[in-house]
């Protein structure tokens, strides 16, 4: 009877030691797996160029006050842009001119709002022009005047 519990305590560390060992290799093929594709995507949300576009003035006075901004922006690219390219640059600052005109200068005091701004502004220009590839939106100046 001894021999009997021997024999099946040893069977169980066997079956043990095989199941924590298929589950390790199964983990480690996992993350292989996926090590690749997540450095792929990695290279390709690389930002690779920056597009400089000329200063906004934006007049976003309303009835009960008087406020002017002015932002630099520049964007960050996924590819490099060829001088042939034609960047369509009136499209692109249209865009931004839109997302600007469209915010309220209170909501921009903050730095949660300048985020949002960008956001808005990312957004916007991944819509209206996809081949451009911005992967990021840079305020190089931001200054408002009440």
């Amino acid at each position: 009877m001894a021999s009997g519990q021997k024999t099946s305590s040893q069977m169980l560390t066997i079956v043990l030691c095989l199941a924590v060992g298929l589950g390790g290799g199964a983990a480690g093929m996992a993350w292989y797996r996926s090590a690749p594709r997540s450095q792929s995507r990695e290279n390709e949300n690389k930002v690779r160029a920056v597009l400089h576009l000329e200063t906004f003035t934006i007049d976003m006075s309303s009835v009960d006050q008087k406020v002017y901004l002015r932002v630099g922006i520049d964007l960050g690219l996924t590819h490099d842009l060829k001088a042939g390219d034609g960047t369509p640059t009136a499209l692109v600052r249209d865009t931004i001119l839109g997302v600007l005109m469209a915010a309220k200068p209170d909501d921009l005091v903050s730095g949660e709002g300048k985020q949002k701004l960008k956001d808005h502004i990312l957004e916007a220009l991944r819509q209206r022009a996809p081949d451009l590839g911005v992967q990021e939106v840079y305020f190089t100046e931001f200054l408002m005047q009440r």
